[in-house]
């Protein structure tokens, strides 16, 4: 078990376990909007989801002193100049690929202008970070779905767009900003001590949990009721959402595990959309 949590610890540092449940996700949105993408969509968008994790947690290390408790901003204070060359090879490639595959389309320029636009808003947001706390994990989930999402919507016609489908992309944000705040709370001893500006470094845990058990039940209830009321064709998503935030609810709040245990869960949840690929 020790073994198998060492190997977690990596993936995570890495980034890995994120790049792996953003492509789950767009699979998820992929399959909601009956569209069909090539593998290499896939790739680009953990090529590029590595990328905007990866440089978050190395401008978050730049801060950290180097006896900073072991954890991923430790791992990217450590190594930095290996990670920034990394950072810097995928990035050119994923660049190359990007418009060997998309072509001088409309594909690859609102991907790239979504990429710069999520890009400066995520640099503003740190700037304000101490005077506007709240934005940072609402605006991260909601462009976390967006990255993830836009590429099937695009290719939808218009005239197909359903009403379910703007439906679970709302829940889908609701669901990833439930997982950063909880996250949030996970962290708030360590992001306190490294000078980080978080909502639970704002908020009292007797403020903030009750807010997270309000938002997960009002969730879990929007998905219950999403699963009554769409088509039969459709009732795999919500039972997927459902699901996923069972997992969170019952991970944060009646599990009695250390935090690393309920990361990990919570981590893990966002691959279950890849259950889609055998249904």
């Amino acid at each position: 078990m020790q073994f198998l949590f060492k190997i977690y610890q990596r993936i995570t540092w890495l980034s890995l376990d994120v790049v792996l449940g953003a492509m789950a996700g767009m699979l998820f949105f992929a399959r909601a909007l009956r569209v069909e993408l090539d593998w290499q969509a896939y790739a680009l968008l953990g090529m590029a989801v590595w990328c905007i994790y990866t440089a978050d947690h190395l401008m978050d290390a730049r801060k950290l002193a180097v006896d900073h408790p072991q954890d991923r901003h430790h791992f990217h204070l450590i190594y930095q100049k290996p990670l920034l060359g990394m950072l810097g090879v995928v990035g050119c490639l994923g660049l190359v690929w990007a418009v060997q595959f998309f072509g001088f389309s409309q594909e690859l320029f609102f991907g790239a202008g979504l990429g710069l636009v999520i890009l400066g808003i995520m640099l503003a947001v740190r700037k304000l970070a101490a005077k506007k706390v709240r934005l940072k994990e609402l605006s991260s989930a909601i462009f976390y779905v967006i990255g993830i999402s836009w590429l099937p919507w695009y290719e939808t016609p218009e005239i197909d767009y359903p009403w379910t489908a703007f439906g679970l992309t709302l829940l889908y944000m609701g669901l990833a900003y439930l997982n950063l705040i909880m996250l949030s709370s996970l962290d708030k001893d360590t992001d306190s001590q490294s000078g980080f500006s978080s909502i639970a470094t704002h908020l009292t845990q007797e403020k903030l949990n009750p807010k997270i058990h309000q938002l997960a039940i009002g969730l879990i209830l929007v998905a219950l009721i999403g699963l009554l009321l769409v088509n039969s064709l459709y009732r795999i998503f919500p039972s997927l959402l459902l699901l996923m935030l069972l997992v969170h609810y019952l991970s944060f709040f009646k599990s009695g595990s250390s935090h690393e245990q309920i990361r990990m869960r919570m981590e893990i949840t966002f691959l279950i959309p890849a259950i889609l690929l055998i249904l």
